[in-house]
């Protein structure tokens, strides 16, 4: 029987519950799976900025599931992910694992850009009979992390699904539509019924882009273009973008499509305290904290904003101005770890020839 294991884990678990379970969990609580939805999205909305819409929709999924009354014979949700790079969508999904597993790389991740030739899909589906590895069952997928556990799902990601081969598109659709994916040589059947599914894509992108520019320049500015009709115009695109690119058989078979918004000024400030909060809990290890002053922001607004690359021209300029400066600043410095009460505080500032520079407190 499936999940046997963890099924009797989690009857010992319940006989003795924990203080940490007394204070997360509800007395009546019947569903099998452990995690809670309203936990999960405090982390996503923490780590992921500007894009409300899509993860709205993921809280949606995460609250069916967690009620456990979707089709026991297909994935517990499939979903698309749709928008330009450097938006958030594969962080969106490591967040995701981090939340449920503990771990960003608690997932298996096949990344579509190595399935674009039509014979690489046997790295997937596995190799024919009589070919080498056909016995073994040989295949990119990881079964482990796709089974999930009983009591968490598993998490699939097929990152750039639109590079994927036309037959790496047709053998996901018995993934897609029963939950399960028996391999060319009938060897092994992989099972994703307690996985969550998600694909991301930049297909329309460019489109959208040009959509919006359109909708924001010469006369259309003195006429604004009501929220309701904008969003029936860009579901027109990702609709047209899907079906040129996909079989109608394979995107009826997708459960939510989110469109992730571009990176815009306004999201700056979220990104730069995302970089902070990481960088800050590297320096716990040696007993430093990085802060940033006003003109150090400004710094970053300037330099880190790309709506062509999204949070990545922000990474970059992280790392560039203030990462940079901040290991010339201790380069020297005496770099083992420290009482943990004891935290020197590093303050960041631009000088008068613009660049950053850290002192400490």
């Amino acid at each position: 029987m499936p999940f046997i294991n963890d099924m009797l884990a989690e009857h010992n678990q319940d006989s003795a519950p924990t203080a940490s379970d007394a204070q997360t969990a509800s007395p009546n609580r019947t569903s099998r799976f452990h995690f809670e939805p309203a936990v999960v999205m405090g982390l996503l909305r923490e780590r992921i900025v500007g894009q409300a819409q899509a993860l709205d929709t993921v809280e949606g999924a995460l609250k069916i599931i967690k009620a456990d009354i979707g089709d026991p014979q297909r994935p517990l949700h499939v979903g698309l992910l749709l928008g330009p790079t450097g938006v958030g969508k594969t962080e969106l999904v490591r967040v995701l694992a981090e939340a449920i597993h503990g771990r960003r790389d608690a997932l298996c991740r096949i990344d579509m850009n190595t399935l674009a030739q039509e014979h690489y899909a046997a790295a997937l589906t596995g190799a024919p009979p009589g070919y080498v590895g056909s016995k073994e069952g040989t295949t990119l997928l990881d079964p482990d992390r796709i089974a999930g556990s009983f009591g968490a799902p598993g998490i699939v990601l097929f990152d750039e699904i639109e590079k994927a081969g036309a037959e790496v598109a047709r053998a996901l659709l018995n993934v897609f539509d029963n939950g399960q994916l028996t391999l060319t040589s009938g060897a092994k059947t992989i099972d994703f019924r307690n996985a969550m599914i998600f694909m991301t894509s930049n297909l329309g992108a460019r489109e959208i882009e040009r959509y919006l520019a359109r909708l924001n320049s010469g006369w259309r500015r003195l006429w604004p273009t009501c929220e309701q009709r904008q969003r029936r115009g860009l579901h027109e695109i990702v609709d047209n973008a899907l079906h040129a690119r996909f079989d109608p058989e394979f995107v009826n078979r997708i459960d939510t499509v989110s469109l992730f918004n571009w990176i815009e000024q306004d999201m700056l400030d979220g990104l730069i305290d995302i970089e902070l909060q990481k960088l800050n809990s590297r320096l716990a290890r040696i007993g430093r904290r990085a802060e940033l002053d006003h003109s150090a922001r400004a710094l970053l607004h300037t330099e880190g904003f790309d709506r062509r690359y999204g949070a990545r021209a922000m990474g970059r300029a992280f790392r560039r101005h203030v990462e940079l400066p901040l290991a010339e600043a201790i380069a020297d410095a005496d770099l083992r770890k420290r009482d943990p009460d004891d935290v020197q505080v590093m303050h960041a500032h631009v000088d008068a020839q613009g660049r950053l520079h850290f002192s400490n407190d």
